[in-house]
């Protein structure tokens, strides 16, 4: 296929590892998965040739034991979204929230405080946590008694409720230098910010599954 034409939620799903390289440019396959990778190379400034070879690479690599969610029954890949990523946010943002306040009444006084942080996280758990919840009690089990195809109401709700939580990234990021620390930064503000480093990246591959595998494999009845 052409990489440059394809969606980078094509992209993710077809080419083990991509996810992580998208990660380290910055592209949103999870969101933004439905744009060419092409488009969003070019709103970010990336040099796509650089990108397409990195892609190619990982293509020839052996990915022997990556999970075929694209074959799985509907039902295994809801219980392992359950389990691996709504499971895993809930214990991870409390413990975020904890480590912002934190940084916040201890350097507030400091230029590079990201002050405002814990409140977007709080929002972040807050938004996620309902999110999740009408997951769980009302889309999945839909999907998982076979009446996926007739859930586009709410799987559109869920992927404006996507759209949402990636906004919200993106003002994570704004008030923290992309994820960057002072040089002054204390152990527990290193901490938080490799801690909501890896919450992005989980949640960023959460949305993939569910926006890119299970929601088109639920809305075509299989």
């Amino acid at each position: 296929m052409s990489l440059r034409t394809t969606s980078l939620g094509e992209i993710a799903i077809a080419i083990p590892g991509s996810t992580a390289l998208f990660h380290k440019y910055d592209l949103d396959f999870c969101c933004g998965g439905k744009h060419t990778l092409a488009e969003m190379a070019e709103r970010r400034g990336l040099d796509i040739d650089k990108i397409e070879q990195e892609l190619q690479q990982l293509t020839r690599q052996e990915t022997n034991n990556d999970e075929n969610w694209r074959e799985a029954p509907l039902a295994e890949l809801i219980d392992h979204i359950i389990t691996r990523y709504h499971d895993g946010h809930r214990q991870q943002l409390p413990d975020l929230i904890a480590m912002a306040e934190k940084v916040e009444r201890v350097h507030g006084a400091k230029a590079a405080c990201p002050r405002g942080l814990t409140k977007v996280i709080d929002e972040v758990y807050q938004h996620l946590s309902e999110h999740m919840m009408k997951e769980e009690r009302v889309l999945f089990p839909m999907i998982k008694q076979g009446f996926g195809s007739r859930a586009s109401d709410p799987i559109a709700v869920m992927e404006f409720e996507h759209n949402e939580a990636g906004e919200q990234l993106e003002v994570i990021k704004s008030l923290t230098n992309n994820l960057t620390p002072p040089e002054e930064a204390c152990t527990t503000w290193r901490a938080l910010y490799s801690g909501i480093d890896n919450f992005i990246q989980e949640l960023m591959q959460h949305i993939h599954l569910e926006n890119n595998l299970l929601f088109p494999r639920a809305l075509r009845g299989e």
